[in-house]
């Protein structure tokens, strides 16, 4: 089982950090090469992308992918983690909240925006997480940062004189909070705002259908081939045997992709060998030290 290489995907259930799941495929795995590209809150559930032994090398080029989420917004409330799991910190009624208003807010967040995080973000901040300097008592303003919301769904909204609800689907690229989409749409239209509920259903092309749970995947671990995942994550590019031989050699090639961003190199038997990009006329080892699998 330990040689083993490619990915693991879960369906994350609430209740536990991304951390957790890692150590149980760990166990499952018979190995410490475990890792996840894209932490999940512990509230939230759905897609959680796991690569075991070589595969834990793909992570930090997936984690560049596209993410779809599942979210219910409550209106008329803030909260110190602009979501569920924190304290209550203003209230406001909402009976002059519209669907007019919450459509024509939200439709201002879609596109290259600068959001700013919230604070208790996993980002590392003089070297320490931003959550941990949060609960250790200290006042934390992260500068905003750009993310791509490519749509905002709205499913429902349930309007009512004490909270407004209302179902969401986000299309957006990573680095993107949906608690932030929450807490700025409440600001703008001045009741406050937090996220109830989150499921990830897509990180790139892996999808909640292709994911189990962790009781399915005690049952069987299930993981997907790197030869797999690569050619699910990234476009292919088939190497003759002159080639290959020098991509497992780290070398350059002089060849010219028709993709930009990583793309994964095949020998002629279907072995995946690397990730490769284009520079002006030859392509190279994307991130060079770690992109040659073989």
């Amino acid at each position: 089982m330990s040689q083993r290489s490619g990915l693991v995907l879960v369906d994350k259930p609430a209740g536990i950090t991304s951390h957790d799941v890692v150590a149980r495929v760990r166990r499952l795995a018979d190995t410490r090469k475990v890792g996840h590209a894209g932490t999940l809150d512990p509230m939230a559930t759905g897609v959680l992308v796991l690569g075991v032994n070589r595969a834990t090398r793909l992570l930090g080029h997936l984690l560049l992918t596209d993410k779809v989420y599942d979210a219910t917004i409550r209106l008329g409330s803030s909260t110190t983690t602009d979501d569920a799991e924190g304290e209550v910190i203003a209230t406001a009624p909402t009976g002059g909240v519209t669907e007019e208003q919450v459509l024509n807010v939200l439709g201002g967040q879609v596109g290259l925006v600068e959001q700013v995080p919230s604070a208790v973000s996993a980002i590392k901040v003089d070297g320490r997480r931003a959550y941990e300097r949060v609960r250790a008592g200290e006042q934390v303003e992260l500068p905003a940062r750009q993310v791509r919301i490519d749509s905002i769904e709205v499913d429902e909204v349930r309007l009512g004189p004490d909270g407004v609800d209302l179902d969401v689907t986000v299309r957006c690229s990573s680095g993107t909070y949906i608690r932030a989409i929450a807490r700025d749409l409440g600001a703008e239209l001045g009741v406050g705002g937090h996220l109830i509920a989150l499921r990830r259903s897509a990180v790139g092309p892996f999808g909640i259908e292709q994911s189990r749970t962790l009781e399915q995947h005690q049952d069987e671990l299930v993981v997907l081939p790197i030869a797999e995942a690569a050619r699910a994550g990234f476009p292919a590019y088939e190497l003759d045997e002159a080639q290959a031989t020098e991509v497992r050699y780290g070398r350059k090639l002089p060849v010219l992709f028709h993709d930009t961003g990583a793309v994964a190199l095949f020998a002629p038997d279907g072995e995946f060998l690397a990730l490769y990009e284009q520079v002006p006329d030859v392509a190279e080892p994307l991130a060079a030290a770690v992109a040659v699998f073989v």
